[in-house]
């Protein structure tokens, strides 16, 4: 697989007066993926399998298919710009902190038409041979999705006194996006106005002390029908959001102490299987993850520096129309990760030693909570040099990731309706220099 990738992005910004503010921005970032696979898939070519729609697994023999997959020059395009104004003001006893302007955005999906051929049959049991690839041709590439959306946004901080803050304000946004099929023909027209609210509370009990709530909604993609669905390759509509979350932080010394609890929802989307043995994708349910999240970062000592999280999440699936992937901890979710960095300013000027710790709990390989990867604990040191070279700031790193060599598993996730574990990197070395011009 290779993966090509662009990023640009410029800012312009002016300043009215002490008060008020303008600004103007735009990004592109563009993603090519060429794709070429062969590998293990299902056991449509074994006795044993005939009875199902869709084997998409070994067979009690061990057997299995083998696939020539491929999928070059998926390209997805991402286009925005922005212009907004920014500014302080009163209203009599209040102070008012705002923000407001409008923004577009456009998203375009080119992808080629599945080819994922069958070229050969193989088994557990004996070493795999050698297959010649299909002799098929790939299909043309075709523009899968043209998404747009134009938003109108507004933020409004208001103070009420040295104590209470609240924090208005939404986006109108004006979706209108248009999926295709395969050979480029229309599937889905869809035009809609969507509000995204956000709202938070803060309290500031004394000067060191701040408690908060906060609100928002936002907008999340469709996914993409496995090539194996009723409705393979289609692109689903986009979803709303929900995100509710309430905290506090406390300002102790030099460091700074954060603690939240956290609700977000989002619509379920998942090959859905049938009583006919077929599968569909759908957008069904929801997925709700419910948390808990501590924090410490600042300075321990005139040298030591640290930066410190740990999660505590409950993630469960509700109301998918498939029982067995309802009520227990979702694909992918640990139930416990925590991380740890720190920096060490050595006498030498310039010159500090890095170190950091992240654990993962174990989490689930597959939808139904049946198989499950182990808990792991990475550890990774470098050291970092500032200077200044012919006038420049210059800062030199060396880190080493994984210092140990752990054997683990990073993720346990799913692609295009399939389960898949992806293995972490090993030991790495890096070295880099960023100078600042």
């Amino acid at each position: 697989m290779g993966i090509d990738s662009l990023n640009m992005s410029g800012r312009f910004e002016y300043r009215f007066n002490d008060s008020w503010k303008g600004s103007l921005s735009a990004s592109r970032s563009r993603v090519v993926i060429d794709d070429y696979s062969a590998f293990a898939w299902g056991c449509y070519g074994s006795a044993s399998c005939a009875a199902e729609a869709v084997p998409n697994h070994f067979s009690a023999e061990g057997g299995y298919d083998i696939y020539d997959f491929r999928s070059p020059d998926d390209t997805r395009r991402n286009d925005e710009v922005e212009a907004a104004m920014s500014g302080t003001f009163n209203t009599g006893s209040l102070g008012h902190e705002l923000t407001f302007g409008t923004s577009a955005y456009r998203r375009t999906v080119d992808t080629r038409g599945t080819f994922n051929e069958f070229v050969g049959s193989g088994t557990i049991n004996e070493s795999p041979e050698s297959v010649a690839p299909s002799p098929l041709t790939l299909p043309h590439t075709e523009r899968r999705l043209d998404s747009r959306q134009y938003g109108l946004f507004i933020t409004d901080r208001i103070s009420f006194n040295e104590h209470w803050q609240t924090v208005l304000g939404g986006r109108q946004v004006r979706l209108d996006e248009q999926a295709f099929t395969e050979d480029g023909s229309d599937a889905r027209h869809t035009e809609r106005y969507v509000f995204l609210p956000q709202a938070a509370l803060i309290y500031k009990p004394v000067d060191n002390v701040s408690l908060y709530t906060s609100y928002s909604k936002g907008l999340s993609l469709g996914g993409t029908a496995a090539w194996f669905t009723t409705n393979a390759s289609e692109i689903l509509a986009p979803t709303v959001s929900r995100q509710l979350e309430a905290g506090i932080k406390y300002d102790w010394q030099r460091m700074s102490l954060t603690a939240a609890v956290f609700q977000a929802r989002q619509a379920y989307q998942y090959s859905r299987p049938n009583d006919d043995g077929t599968f569909t994708y759908v957008q069904q349910g929801e997925q709700k993850n419910t948390g808990l999240e501590l924090g410490a970062s600042g300075w321990v000592t005139d040298r030591l520096q640290i930066s410190a999280s740990a999660a505590a999440v409950r993630a469960r699936v509700e109301d998918s129309g498939t029982e067995a992937y309802d009520d227990h901890q979702a694909l992918n979710v640990p139930k416990y990760r925590g991380t740890l960095q720190a920096d060490y300013s050595l006498p030498v000027p310039g010159l500090a030693l890095l170190g950091g710790m992240q654990y993962s709990a174990s989490k689930y390989a597959d939808r139904e909570g049946s198989v499950q990867v182990n808990d792991y604990t990475l550890f990774n040191i470098g050291s970092r040099y500032s200077t200044r070279i012919s006038g420049y700031d210059t800062v030199v790193r060396l880190t080493v990731d994984n210092l140990f060599d752990k054997r683990y598993w990073r993720d346990a996730g799913e692609y295009l309706g399939d389960d898949y574990l992806f293995m972490g990197a090993p030991r790495t070395a890096r070295l880099s220099a960023t100078v600042n011009f």
